[in-house]
């Protein structure tokens, strides 16, 4: 399977915002954002001019990188969206939220989705009692995204949980850290997701 193994913290300074995809480092003043705010590579700090299409193409590529999916995967989460009804950028921001991985990552199990990407894979949740591997299973209200117990006392997520006072747990989440279950209370909607997405850019990107 295909799998970007560079460094993360270039990809923040390709998109020119913080992906957040190191955990607590994007919060400190080692983020690489904070320290060169500029793309990489020789010419990083000269001009850059894109055409419609490439602030298109930054803007999907920016989402996609957030969420770590990799490109047929982001493509065929918007085929989704577009087929459902509504408006397929806010239904694509809603499919992306409902993400296994992603929903670990924001009920604080993990302090990066690659590192709740990593627990879903090692079996280290449950869904509802059972026990599930794939990051990409979409959960749905009423469903619980509990530890397993034999994980129960891993460092890394209990680490996690404790930190959670600094991050926000959105509404349509809850979750009880001492017990370590949380579970999806209703459908994410956009004003839930307060990432810098401009979700029309790839509406307009995936309808050329």
């Amino acid at each position: 399977m295909a799998r970007y193994r560079g460094s993360v913290c270039r990809l923040c300074r390709r998109e020119g915002t913080k992906l957040f995809l190191k955990g607590d480092r994007c919060f400190s003043e080692k983020c690489a954002i904070e320290r060169r705010a500029y793309p990489p590579g020789v010419h990083g700090q000269g001009r850059v001019r894109f055409s419609d299409y490439g602030v298109q193409l930054r803007e999907k590529q920016k989402v996609k990188r957030m969420y770590g999916l990799l490109e047929k995967q982001f493509r065929s989460t918007y085929h989704r969206a577009a087929a459902m009804k509504g408006r397929s950028g806010e239904n694509l921001l809603m499919l992306l939220e409902l993400r296994l991985d992603n929903v670990v990552y924001r009920l604080g199990y993990a302090t990066s989705r690659a590192e709740a990407r990593q627990l879903v894979k090692h079996g280290h949740f449950e869904i509802d009692g059972k026990k599930v591997k794939s990051p990409s299973i979409v959960v749905k209200p009423g469903m619980a995204i509990t530890v397993r117990e034999k994980s129960s006392k891993m460092e890394r997520i209990s680490g996690a949980l404790e930190t959670l006072e600094s991050r926000s747990v959105p509404e349509w989440l809850e979750i009880d850290p001492k017990t370590q279950q949380g579970s999806v209370k209703q459908m994410p909607v956009r004003e839930d997701v307060t990432l810098p997405i401009d979700e029309q850019l790839i509406v307009e990107l995936y309808s050329r």
